[in-house]
């Protein structure tokens, strides 16, 4: 499939607002999530990556990688609902595991059981279905009990 010319590079601060505005044309980002400008920052100075796809002028897609120091993480992975089923979504997984083989680290994400074109693409490169765990998260910590 005929995807025409891309770019993939690393995020920059100046990228700010379009990746926001990607991310909420995907659906990948609110305000629960902590999705904000510090919060990039912080994980790109853990060693973390966010690249961008762009198609020209415009941001098409993204893949924002984060570490633990132990394996990586990916995240925010999305086309812009303008370009899906273009085949953009393969150079940007591409780009995202040239990472984590370059820092011989495991790779992990997190997929809605209801992605069937996500999942798809996930299990085409390799990703393996890690087992029947439900994940746990507290996104309010302000509302924990003081006395822990």
């Amino acid at each position: 499939m005929e995807i025409g010319n891309y770019t993939i590079r690393d995020y920059q601060e100046s990228d700010y607002q379009e990746v926001m505005a990607l991310w909420e044309a995907t659906g990948l980002s609110n305000r629960a999530r902590g999705d904000n400008e510090n919060t990039i920052r912080e994980t790109l100075a853990l060693g973390g990556r966010l690249l961008l796809l762009w198609m020209g002028s415009r941001l098409a897609g993204t893949s924002w990688i984060t570490t633990d120091g132990r394996r990586l993480y990916l995240h925010h992975f999305g086309i812009h609902p303008d370009f899906r089923g273009t085949g953009l979504s393969h150079p940007l997984v591409k780009a995202s595991l040239h990472i984590a083989r370059e820092r011989n680290m495991q790779i992990k994400l997190e997929v809605h059981r209801n992605n069937a074109a996500a999942i798809n693409l996930y299990r085409k490169y390799g990703f393996g279905y890690l087992g029947d765990y439900d994940v746990y998260i507290i996104r309010d910590v302000s509302a924990l009990n003081p006395d822990l």
